[in-house]
């Protein structure tokens, strides 16, 4: 969400970034909202010149009411300012009803005006454009087949999708033995992970308020991701960024706590509707899932610089488990409204022989913070907006995907990294039971 002010100031600006990211569609908005916010201006202007006026001629009312006793013609000129009173306070009433209608309208069009993208983001218009700007790891292609995952998964007896589907649908699984074990596993490698990068452990809330959801994401988003609890005020989170986020609407942080480096764990439910869909046969693009996330909330000028590390860390931890991985810079079209930088870190795939996204890292400026209200005051005393960011950290199973295919061995086995041992009981590898 951008700032009003901001929009008044630069229209051609705001214009000529929603054609940035090729939505055309949108242009009217600007225009639109502007003429709307000028309407609400003016309509408090005058509510405020009435609520003056107001309490100007009720002096005069009991002024003239107490001199109408020792002179009765006062009475009438109190009458008539009486009903001046009335016709303002029934004018008022009107414009406050007014005020309330373009606040919401005004909203509702900001709501959909996309953030300022960051100067350095490559422009085009979907993710065929996004630019791949470094690889970390060779990409190898063994001398032997890989398997699809789930019958790698299958040769271990780690996962039925036919009881899942028999008890939830399409999109569910059940891992078993070892290799929910290993999912486990990393989850709890990643979460030791960045806490050894500093960041606080948290588990939130795996469900949010209406207006934390408006908060956090865009209606498109929110509309092809969210489940929500019939007859409630609530949202199963899609990633635990909702809940984390959420955990600052409406608070003025100290400055001396920023930034808040914060890393969560959750189970995600998704519809996963659009052009994706579910999966079927696998557990790539699946309803349910779990996730390690990292959050920083900071000052505005501290945010580019962690957009930075974030990334880094997820390259860091991916080739600490032998896994290749490029990170893909996003391109304009492919950034979702309230994005103004985002990167993909890719993970890649021997048996597809090509890479696939496994973390997210995104920088969403004030934007977030503007919607929730997360502020601080600087040295100044000043009232300023944090900014906000997110990546995953690690999201299995789709992770478990690029672990199996990349330290499967011919044999079927498939070794565990030194760094993940600790937490699969000291195994080296693990060997199939078919």
């Amino acid at each position: 969400m951008l700032d009003m002010k901001f929009l008044r100031e630069n229209p051609e600006l705001v214009k000529e970034n929603i054609r940035k990211k090729y939505q055309d569609a949108k242009l009217p908005l600007v225009d639109q909202v502007i003429e709307l916010d000028a309407q609400r201006r003016a309509a408090i202007v005058e509510a405020d010149q009435l609520r003056a006026d107001r309490n100007r001629l009720s002096k005069q009312v009991g002024m003239l009411m107490g001199q109408a006793k020792k002179d009765p013609s006062k009475l009438e000129e109190a009458e008539a300012v009486k009903a001046q009173v009335k016709a303002d306070a029934d004018r008022l009433a009107e414009l406050e009803k007014l005020e309330a209608q373009l606040d919401q309208q005004v909203h509702k069009i900001m709501l959909v005006i996309p953030q300022i993208i960051d100067d350095s983001v490559p422009l085009g218009p979907d993710d065929s454009c996004n630019v791949e700007v470094e690889r970390f790891g060779e990409a190898r292609v063994p001398d032997f087949p890989i398997p699809y995952h789930t019958e790698i998964m299958e040769s271990f007896d780690g996962i039925d999708m036919d009881a899942a589907g028999r008890v939830s649908g399409n999109g569910f699984y059940y891992l078993l033995g070892d290799i929910a074990r290993l999912h486990e596993s990393v989850l709890a490698y990643g979460r030791d992970f960045m806490i050894g990068k500093g960041f606080t452990y948290c588990i939130p809330p795996f469900m949010i308020h209406g207006n934390v959801v408006e908060g956090v994401m865009s209606q498109t988003d929110m509309d092809s991701m969210m489940y929500k609890i019939e007859g409630e005020d609530l949202y199963l989170i899609g990633t635990s960024e909702h809940s984390m986020i959420g955990r600052f609407i409406d608070q003025v942080l100290p400055a001396s706590s920023l930034p808040q480096t914060l890393t969560s764990y959750s189970p995600c439910f998704r519809k996963e509707k659009g052009a994706h869909g579910i999966e079927e046969r696998g557990v790539y693009r699946i309803h349910q899932f779990e996730k390690q996330e990292m959050i920083v909330v900071c000052r505005p000028e501290e945010s580019k610089e962690w957009y930075e590390k974030l990334w880094r860390y997820s390259v860091e931890l991916f080739r600490s488990l032998d896994i290749p991985v490029r990170q893909l810079e996003c391109c304009s079209g492919d950034l979702a409204d309230l994005k103004c930088k985002s990167c993909d870190i890719e993970a890649w795939s021997p048996r597809q022989q090509k890479y696939f996204e496994v973390c997210s890292c995104s920088n969403l400026g004030d934007a977030q913070a503007r919607r929730l209200k997360i502020r601080y005051k600087d040295e100044n005393g000043k009232m300023q907006l944090c900014h906000t960011l997110n990546n995953t950290c690690v999201a299995p199973p789709r992770m478990l995907i690029a672990f199996l295919e990349n330290n499967l061995q011919p044999d079927g086995t498939v070794l565990i990294p030194e760094v993940l041992r600790p937490y699969m009981g000291g195994k080296e590898k693990l060997v199939p039971k078919k």
